[in-house]
């Protein structure tokens, strides 16, 4: 734990135990909905799902690196990870983004993706609310986790013909805002 880093956040008028409970519930969904779009993504098939499938493994590569950057941050202001990882999985700030009952459902498939992202994007605004001119750290990496996470609500919005979003597809390179906490 960096010691001082805490106490500074503490001062600033931070609930730091609420803030890293709510960074681990977060680090959880990042890591369940990375392995939950796996099997949404292996699922898109035929001629409607393969035009989906860049888009879930960007949004699920992303996903992983979220979480990736993540921990740290835990660790620095003195949480930790679950033992578990049942434990870990059943306290996600979001639900599971589970396979529909048709498999085949690529319409049921994309609905499940962008709630997922919606629910992302609803924690990561909290996260921001909370850390906004207090902890500038942790406020950076949420908002830089929040761009790529409204990002992802936008493609798979637009597949659902809710309207466009101004938003493209990333070619070759992945989380473009989170990248330098992965360094």
């Amino acid at each position: 734990m960096a010691k001082v880093t805490r106490e500074m956040v503490e001062r600033s008028g931070v609930n730091v135990d609420k803030l890293v409970e709510l960074l681990v519930k977060n680090a959880a969904a990042e890591l369940t909905t990375f392995y939950y779009y796996t099997i949404l993504r292996v699922n898109l098939i035929g001629l409607q799902g393969e035009g989906l499938k860049e888009i879930a493994e960007t949004a699920r590569i992303e996903d992983r690196n979220h979480f990736e950057a993540l921990v740290p941050r835990i660790y620095e202001l003195g949480g930790s990870l679950p033992n578990s990882m049942k434990e870990f999985h059943d306290m996600s700030a979001c639900p599971p983004a589970n396979l529909p009952d048709s498999p085949n459902d690529v319409e049921g498939i994309l609905k499940i993706l962008v709630e997922a992202e919606r629910c992302a994007v609803r924690g990561y605004t909290q996260i921001c609310n909370m850390t906004a001119g207090k902890d500038h750290r942790t406020y950076d990496l949420a908002l830089s986790i929040l761009h790529e996470e409204i990002e992802h609500e936008s493609w798979f919005s637009e597949f659902l013909g809710e309207g466009p979003s101004g938003h493209f597809l990333r070619r070759g390179e992945t989380s473009p805002f989170v990248s330098k906490f992965l360094r």
